[in-house]
């Protein structure tokens, strides 16, 4: 049988030696996923190792090629004197399949490549591709040319740019008979209006807010990671940034900002690895949350911010500024369960050289330390966290009534002394339990989350009365009895709770849509320290639907609705409550 004949008949894959020769409408689907794998990088070096290493040295590497097939010798011949013949990566050569002019033409270039002697056949089967050849050359050389461009003007060799922007269009409407508390938090006494009506008022336009992310991701060697955020937004005067209430925040709105429309630096860390098992990180900038050994949910609603915590506001506080921390997960085969523990701790003031007012690992750090510990697997997770928060932090989100006002203005010895009473230095201990399961394939089925919330607050001293001891002839002032804290003062609260249920949805009506659904109670006040009994309650819905509309842009309509959110002091037979519509739509590049 003539050369000729021979590459004529040969098959597919060994068109793949060079695949952007081929014309992409004569490329069936089978082989345009075969070529995928490496085309879309549009990567040189990647083609050529993929080249080599498919590369075949004998005929019999082919398990799909016997002696007796009619075309045996031909191949066989090709393999072993030209070496220009590769297979598909299972090992097999599916010498059945058709092929195209531009995939013999892609044939033919590779096998020339390893001629020194050109014979009348090559010739002649040179002149009956030269068309096809000639395109074949001038894509790989457009294709160097495109290469070489941007490696010359690549933004770095060690940085990756990512780039987020959400847009919010939405509006609020507060219900309720609710009379304005006296005093109210965060609004004047002297409002006369009733409480919902004052919150419409203020709080009620319509408002369009935007967030803008951009993450620069350094590695130096591979493993470690050098995050850098620059942010902006003009959500300080949004009520979705949390106005009048704190549970109103929404997840990419709520953190604030250095001033509306201002660039401002985000996030600042370094993680680094330590031996095969241990992540180490530190920076001056980093959020206590971004450090965790498991991720609690598979929940993801970015809706609320409050549904992003996990059904434990005090544990994952989210807590923001000066970091270090270390994370120990178990090596084991992908896919399998693992046991894991981090902890790390974060300065919000660290920054502040004054003592009285800052610092790091001081008193007046206003620092949060959480430890979590889990295990997880491919469908499930269970993770314990805890979390020790100094005065000047709250619980992130929770009722009006549960986010005492909590300084440390006259802290001394470890925080056993109190400032003016009412607002007393405190501390908490925190604690969370959360499990999350999701099902192997989407369908009716959601994911399930489920968290809950534990606070101990601990007021080492409640202003004590103290009265004059004479002991012979120096005069020492002594404790006679702590003052009870009256009903509202934040000295009072003693302990709280929170909880939180998620379930979301993949694929609903298409591939790549989501929804979702939660429901909880934000920190409500369970336990007061004059022994009387709070009425704090609250509850907390969000619904929403993810319209994935391309890979990289997304719109997400949503509804939410809070129930008294001002918590205790809603007093009796009066009622609040706040209904929020968005439309979020969120660009990433």
């Amino acid at each position: 049988m003539k050369p000729f004949q021979q590459l004529l008949l040969a098959p597919v894959a060994l068109g793949l030696l060079s695949p952007l020769a081929a014309s992409a409408g004569e490329i069936s689907p089978s082989q345009r996923a075969e070529i995928s794998t490496y085309m879309e990088q549009q990567d040189i070096d990647r083609f050529k190792a993929w080249e080599a290493q498919n590369q075949v040295t004998s005929v019999n590497q082919f398990s799909d090629v016997k002696p007796t097939d009619w075309a045996f010798q031909a191949l066989s011949n090709l393999v072993d004197r030209y070496g220009c013949v590769a297979g598909y990566p299972n090992g097999t050569f599916k010498g059945g399949q058709a092929m195209t002019r531009y995939e013999a033409a892609a044939l033919l270039n590779a096998c020339l490549d390893r001629i020194t002697e050109v014979t009348d056949e090559l010739k002649r089967l040179m002149e009956e591709f030269e068309k096809e050849l000639a395109v074949l050359r001038g894509r790989v050389d457009g294709l160097e040319a495109k290469v070489g461009e941007l490696e010359a003007t690549q933004f770095s060799t060690t940085t990756k740019l990512q780039g987020e922007a959400t847009f919010v269009i939405g509006a609020n409407s507060f219900g309720g008979n609710q009379s304005l508390p006296n005093p109210a938090p965060g609004v004047p006494a002297a409002a006369a209006n009733a409480f919902p009506a004052n919150n419409r008022r203020n709080w009620g336009a319509t408002v369009f807010n935007y967030d803008v992310r951009l993450n620069f991701l350094t590695s130096f060697t591979g493993k470690d990671l050098l995050y850098t955020r620059l942010r902006s937004g003009n959500a300080n005067n949004s009520p979705f940034n949390g106005s009048p209430y704190n549970l109103m925040a929404l997840d990419k709105l709520s953190s604030p900002t250095a001033g509306a429309d201002t660039v401002f630096i985000d996030r600042l860390y370094y993680r680094f690895p330590i031996g095969r098992d241990v992540t180490a990180m530190i920076g001056p900038k980093a959020r206590a949350t971004e450090f965790l050994a498991i991720s609690p949910w598979f929940y993801k609603s970015e809706i609320l911010d409050v549904f992003t915590l996990h059904g434990a506001p005090g544990a994952y506080n989210k807590a923001t500024g000066s970091t270090f921390g270390l994370m120990w997960k178990q090596n084991v085969k992908k896919g399998k369960p693992y046991f894991a523990i981090s902890t790390a701790y974060v300065a919000p003031v660290a920054d502040n050289g004054n003592p009285s007012q800052g610092g790091l690992l001081n008193e007046r750090s206003r620092g949060t330390w959480t430890t979590q510990a889990g295990v997880a697997g491919k469908q499930w997770r269970f993770a314990f966290a805890w979390s020790y928060v100094q005065c000047g932090q709250n619980f992130r989100r929770g009722t009006s009534f549960a986010q005492p006002a909590v300084g440390c203005t006259n802290i001394n010895n470890n925080f056993l002394g109190s400032e003016n009473f009412g607002t007393s230095a405190a501390y908490s201990n925190n604690f969370a339990t959360t499990f999350a399961w999701q099902p192997k394939k989407s369908g009716w089925i959601p994911s399930i989350n489920l968290g809950w919330g534990y606070n101990a607050m601990t007021q080492p001293q409640l202003n004590p009365q103290t009265a004059l001891l004479r002991v012979g002839a120096t005069s020492v002032r002594v404790p006679t009895f702590d003052t009870v804290p009256t009903f509202n003062q934040s000295a009072n609260r003693g302990a709280s709770q929170s909880w939180s249920v998620g379930l979301q949805w993949s694929d609903v009506f298409a591939k790549g849509n989501e929804a979702g659904m939660a429901v909880g109670q934000p920190v409500f006040t369970t336990s007061l320290r004059n022994g009387e009994t709070p009425q704090d309650g609250n509850f907390v819905w969000e619904w929403w639907y993810k319209f994935q509309v391309t890979d990289n842009i997304s719109v997400t309509p949503a509804l939410f609705y809070l129930s008294r959110p001002n918590g205790q002091f809603t007093t009796n037979g009066q009622s609040s409550s706040v209904l929020g519509g968005l439309i979020q739509t969120q660009f990433k590049f």
